[in-house]
């Protein structure tokens, strides 16, 4: 799963059972055509966690990272279709990292896909991003894998929350995302057991207890998926 383009917005909530079909329903048929639509979106992918019934992660792959300020987007983050408006209150939890891609490794899109959130230790940030960077890399090659990227969050500065963000209430963000993809779930399962364990990245300079999801591909779209 190669990243396409040089920043993204990557995000983690929940959404509980009884809104999930239609959930589902407005993210693949209003939702993604709507930001597919805005210039500089090259790619969006919603996953389902395979250890939480209620979670979900979804990635917006853009162009360029002035997308994230550009008028197209920001027009729609204020003015929510009225389907939208109804659905953001169900987004549980949300964490909302807008990021620089700064290592991406692989191609395709894959089936299965593990989520790192981490930090690292006060003045090790240099030594860390160069250690990920050799093992991400070598990673990417592996049987059973697809892609390896490194995600670090930079979020714009804005004058106040969008109109969004004030229906879903404060979002969370991640700092540092290692994102590992691949078509056998059990390569992906082995390789955030060892070498991307929170031991192993600790001792490469990352503070202790990240976050780690596992998620299943549910639904991706692009700008050319889009009906006109």
């Amino acid at each position: 799963m190669s990243l396409l383009g040089k920043a993204a917005v990557a995000m983690w909530w929940s959404v509980r059972p009884e809104q999930r079909a239609e959930f589902g329903d407005w993210h693949a048929h209003e939702h993604f055509p709507e930001r597919m639509s805005i210039p500089g979106f090259r790619r969006g992918s919603r996953w389902t966690s395979t250890e939480d019934a209620e979670g979900f992660f979804v990635l917006y792959e853009l162009e360029q990272y002035d997308v994230l300020t550009s008028k197209g987007y920001l027009d729609r983050l204020n003015a929510p279709t009225p389907w939208s408006a109804r659905m953001m209150p169900h987004h549980l939890g949300m964490v909302r990292s807008q990021c620089r891609v700064v290592e991406s490794f692989g191609g395709g899109v894959a089936t299965s896909l593990a989520t790192i959130r981490l930090s690292p230790q006060a003045g090790r940030e240099a030594d860390l991003q160069a250690h990920l960077a050799n093992t991400l890399g070598t990673l990417a090659q592996k049987p059973g894998l697809t892609g390896a990227h490194l995600l670090l969050t930079d979020t714009p500065r804005t004058s106040a929350p969008t109109t969004e963000q004030q229906i879903r209430g404060k979002d969370g963000a991640a700092d540092w995302i290692v994102l590992l993809s691949g078509y056998d779930a059990d390569v992906v399962e082995a390789m955030i057991a060892s070498p991307l364990s929170p031991g192993s990245l600790g001792a490469l300079g990352a503070q202790n207890n990240p976050t780690i999801g596992r998620y299943r591909l549910a639904f991706t779209m692009t700008p050319q998926d889009v009906t006109t």
